[in-house]
């Protein structure tokens, strides 16, 4: 029941497929939020073509008669630039975390149904990861990641086209130096993409730490572990730092690199375009000025791709594991179709079972317990006296044998049915958050008060509950924290 490697892909086609189902019915915010994008990328080529149009035919030539009026044009790109980014945040974040919420439900919904041996093997911690901090980090991928690539990569592709149509002379000057960019962005995708698996490995590691610690700290107090405990947590988040130094020094080696290429090819247009505009007259004052601006917009873009593509990857990686846990094959069998009244008739016939495959627990194991008798299971630590609950509870499922109730194996009884039929009174008490009443009705609406009530009175709690602030109606918090 462990979860699958992951794949280490920088991006995994079968994965976002998988995510993408998920977007069908909100058909609506994703259309937007795409035709918000290829706006956005429309927009970003307008500014520098009027700036360059401007400073030719007016500022250039001193003509003032209808600057005002393409000024006037320029602000109202701008405004609608200004709206189309608006729409495409709030959409695009709309977008992500509906689909986060309906990821989250359907892992929610997936878990409690999961056999008690996945738990039994899998830290509380990691399910807290999965469930919290994985599946938000997903939301990355449509809020920032994907729909940002997107969106930079049509705005490079529109202002490389725009390039050529102005001057292609200056345009392959700018060119020469994508490829490099583009190889130093590719090294990096593949350094971040192994570093931030370790970061989400570290993160799931710290969380089970923190949470076992935590839930055990009487055990930890009681004999006297403090100090080891905190030598090993402070091993473990050194762990996690150490994870996180090396993206912080991947992006310490790139982003100074993807700085500094764009301004020397920005040195080499302004330099090459001078002399044509000296010597020649081929190239205006207003293209330089366009290309200066259109440098910045070409390759900014092209470093946030690489910023946008760690965002990307860590909501793939958290994504891979989430669906990890999804596709686990470890749900409880519920095939049974009775739902008669249940007398109480219990009989182990010839009973295996056994939690690992190494040693069996019961072994052949045969008895009777007919309506009302009260019997006691005694034995030595570990010899199956729990198992023999959790078994007629259907916990776990028996190796050989059978077990019946009314004569009837238990596995033909619908699961709800049989396990309301059967009360226990647990070796490890838990209690929810929340108030008594809650507790005892286990958010049942159907019990009403006077039934709660009634069932305290019969087990001699209802005085003691009746002393407490709010009566049935006090929070217990945490565990029972406040009860003693």
């Amino acid at each position: 029941m462990q979860e699958k490697k992951l794949s280490g892909k920088i991006f995994d086609v079968i994965l976002f497929k998988r995510l993408f189902k998920y977007v069908q019915r909100y058909r609506f915010a994703f259309v937007i939020a795409t035709v918000s994008v290829i706006l956005l990328a429309a927009f970003a080529a307008i500014r520098p073509i009027l700036l360059g149009y401007i400073i030719d035919h007016f500022v250039a030539t001193k003509k003032s008669k209808e600057l005002v009026t393409y000024m006037l044009l320029m602000f109202g790109f701008l405004i609608l630039e200004t709206i189309s980014q608006f729409v495409f945040i709030f959409f695009a974040n709309f977008l992500g975390q509906n689909i986060i919420k309906d990821i989250r439900i359907e892992l929610f919904q997936k878990i409690i149904r999961f056999k008690m041996q996945y738990f039994d093997t899998t830290p509380v911690g990691k399910i807290v990861t999965r469930v919290v901090s994985d599946i938000e980090t997903i939301a990355s991928i449509f809020g920032q990641g994907l729909f940002m690539i997107i969106s930079d990569l049509l705005k490079m592709l529109v202002i490389a086209i725009v390039m050529l149509v102005l001057n292609w002379r200056l345009a392959l000057i700018v060119f020469v130096a994508l490829p490099i960019l583009i190889y130093a962005t590719r090294l990096f995708q593949k350094a971040m993409k192994t570093a931030f698996q370790q970061v989400r490995a570290e993160v799931s590691n710290l969380n089970t730490f923190v949470q076992e610690r935590l839930t055990g700290m009487k055990i930890v107090q009681l004999f006297a572990r403090e100090e080891i405990e905190y030598k090993k947590f402070k091993e473990i988040n050194n762990r996690h730092k150490n994870a996180w130094i090396k993206t912080v020094w991947y992006n310490s080696i790139f982003f100074p690199i993807a700085e500094i290429i764009p301004s020397i090819a920005l040195g080499f247009v302004v330099w090459y375009g001078g002399l044509q505009m000296l010597n020649t007259g081929v190239t205006t004052s207003g293209d330089i000025i366009s290309f200066i601006m259109m440098n910045q917009m070409l390759f900014r873009p092209l470093r946030q791709i690489a910023d946008k593509f760690n965002t990307l990857q860590m909501g793939m990686v958290a994504s891979e594991r989430v669906f990890n846990i999804i596709d686990q094959d470890v749900l409880e069998e519920d095939n049974g179709t009775i739902n008669k009244e249940i007398l109480g008739y219990i009989s182990f016939r010839n009973v295996h079972f056994s939690y690992t495959e190494k040693e069996e627990v019961l072994k052949g194991i045969s008895f009777d317990v007919k309506k009302g008798e009260t019997i006691a299971v005694v034995g030595a630590t570990g010899a199956g006296k729990s198992t023999i609950i959790n078994l007629l509870n259907r916990f776990y499922t028996i190796n050989s044998g059978e077990i019946l109730l009314d004569d009837i194996n238990i596995y033909d009884y619908k699961l709800a049915h049989l396990r309301n039929n059967i009360a226990i009174v647990l070796q490890d008490v838990f209690l929810f958050s929340d108030t008594i009443y809650n507790n005892i009705t286990l958010f049942n609406e159907n019990i009403s008060l006077e039934e709660v009530k009634k069932a305290a009175k019969n087990i001699g709690i209802h005085n003691f509950i009746m002393s407490l602030p709010n009566n049935y109606f006090y929070n217990v918090k945490e565990r029972g924290v406040m009860l003693s």
